[in-house]
């Protein structure tokens, strides 16, 4: 479990930094993540509590780049989510996740972690079929989602000190464990031309 995982579609090796229940590769542009109960990523900006054992996949990339994936999951506790995850330490990471609100909507939601964290949902989804992106502009990032396999919408766009490194992440906070699929998987070491159209 500690040995350096490759993804075909992904250029560089990738490390755990929790180990899952299970995982595996499907094909080359698929990753089956299983995270445990009560596993999350959050720091409470207005207490103590911290959280830090959500399973999660990551790999360091250099300059510019575009990771999208299509994320699969029953939602079915509260902030159970697919996630693709910046992660520069344990004080400093972003994620951009398909959550489940506790109004028990699918929602397409953002968080940066600069010692505490935000949290900024944006808007719930119906389609089941959610691809989500990461993407870096020189010392910006931006996330963005598709939801009608055209459009991509701006959800933010922010630095991040250091050189995080990017990959894939499961969480189940209140639930038993969530199996996420991570379908398509893109990487492209290019730049985005203009953020908030997304292209």
């Amino acid at each position: 479990m500690n040995d350096p995982v490759q993804i075909p579609a992904f250029p560089t090796p990738l490390r755990w930094l929790n180990h899952p229940e299970h995982w595996e590769l499907q094909d080359s542009s698929t990753l089956v993540v299983r995270a445990g109960a009560g596993t999350d990523l959050f720091t409470d900006p207005g207490g103590d509590a911290q959280f830090a054992n959500a399973p999660a996949l990551v790999g360091s990339v250099d300059g510019d780049f575009m990771l999208s994936a299509r994320v699969r999951l029953d939602l079915t506790s509260t902030y159970d989510a697919a996630v693709l995850l910046l992660y520069t330490g344990e004080d400093t990471w972003a994620k951009l996740c398909l959550e489940l609100s506790p109004q028990g909507k699918p929602t397409i939601v953002s968080v940066v972690n600069r010692g505490v964290s935000d949290d900024c949902n944006s808007f719930p989804v119906e389609s089941d079929d959610v691809r989500l992106r990461i993407s870096r502009l020189g010392s910006a990032f931006a996330f963005h989602v598709r939801t009608d396999g055209h459009f991509w919408h701006l959800i933010r766009y922010f630095a991040l000190d250091g050189a995080p490194e990017v990959g894939f992440c499961a969480q189940s906070p209140l639930g038993d464990g969530r199996t996420v699929r991570f379908e398509d998987i893109e990487y492209s070491a290019k730049t985005l031309t203009d953020p908030r159209s997304g292209v």
